[in-house]
């Protein structure tokens, strides 16, 4: 995308009449703005074999109409030190020729920065513990994977142990003990190694 613009000024005063600068400097794509003040023109564009090596116009001739404006992209590759070479236009059929001197500027250094994988993980903050850190630093014997099942069975306890409390009978609460028993012996054995 063209970030500067070259003006040329056609039939302002007379017809095939076209007014330009003497000389343009840019460091990237521009434009070249071809603005018909009068009737209809046919336009044509040169770069010289110097501008050429760095520059590519999108097309050479242009039929601009009256009142209108027509922009004609110019392709620049990078360059690693200033070229200068000369843009033709010429309106009429050769009846009005003008020359601008171009000059190509590299273009501002920009920072190169090295990206690898680990930029594509999360940072881990080393100060906020997670709940199974804080509890293997508590406990340093239990196992920190086998956190959510102890919570499970906390869990399956509690049921048991409510369930027992609304049903008055020997039956379910004898269950409920069974369940108790059998949550305890599994977290002993899973949790403690």
């Amino acid at each position: 995308m063209p970030n500067e613009s070259l003006s040329v000024e056609l039939n302002e005063e007379r017809p095939h009449d076209l007014s330009v600068a003497p000389s343009f400097s840019t460091n990237g794509p521009f434009e070249i703005e071809l603005d018909n003040l009068g009737q209809a023109v046919h336009v044509h564009l040169h770069i010289d074999d110097e501008l050429s090596r760095v520059a590519r116009l999108s097309g050479g001739n242009h039929y601009v109409d009256g009142g209108q404006t027509t922009g004609v992209e110019v392709y620049v590759s990078p360059a690693d030190e200033p070229v200068t070479g000369k843009l033709k236009v010429v309106t009429g059929y050769g009846s009005e020729t003008a020359y601008v001197d171009v000059t190509i500027n590299p273009a501002p250094e920009t920072r190169h920065v090295d990206v690898d994988e680990t930029l594509s993980k999360p940072p881990v903050d080393k100060t906020e513990a997670t709940s199974s850190e804080s509890l293997s630093d508590v406990f340093p014997d239990v196992d920190p994977n086998g956190i959510p099942l102890f919570l499970l069975g906390i869990v399956a306890l509690a049921l048991a142990v409510g369930i027992a409390t609304v049903f008055d009978s020997f039956a379910v609460t004898l269950g409920a003990g069974v369940v108790v028993g059998g949550v305890l012996v599994a977290l002993g054995l899973s949790v403690f190694e």
